[in-house]
């Protein structure tokens, strides 16, 4: 089993930045092939792809919405936020499965998520 952990987010103003953190710890394993993702979900919605990669190899993929202004990292296990706006507001989610996939039911871990809030 594999527990992930999500750190870095709080209340910011629009414009502004965040670093989100996904922590790694059990005594499961995580394959170099496997993939990291990170999600969100604001109130009254759906679950959505923020960003993709894989371990080893492949390159980021990114939701259009977030294009540009996030970065994902799997060597620090970070999401990288720039020019926040408020349609960013929403928990944050890190999680890995073993699919190169946007789609949230392809992954196996999950984090119980982390708050970023940004103000107008």
């Amino acid at each position: 089993q594999v527990q992930l952990t999500e750190s870095g987010g709080g209340l910011v103003q629009a414009g502004e930045s965040l670093r989100l953190s996904c922590s790694i710890s059990g005594p499961g394993r995580i394959l170099s092939s496997w993939v990291m993702g990170w999600f969100r979900q604001a109130p009254g919605k759906e679950r959505e792809f923020v960003a993709i990669r894989r371990w080893k190899g492949t390159s980021p993929k990114y939701a259009d919405s977030v294009k540009g202004r996030f970065t994902i990292s799997v060597d620090t296990k970070t999401l990288e936020m720039n020019s926040l706006n408020p349609e960013d507001t929403a928990v944050y989610y890190c999680a890995a499965g073993p699919s190169y996939s946007t789609d949230s039911s392809d992954y196996r871990y999950w984090g119980p998520g982390t708050q970023v809030t940004v103000s107008s």
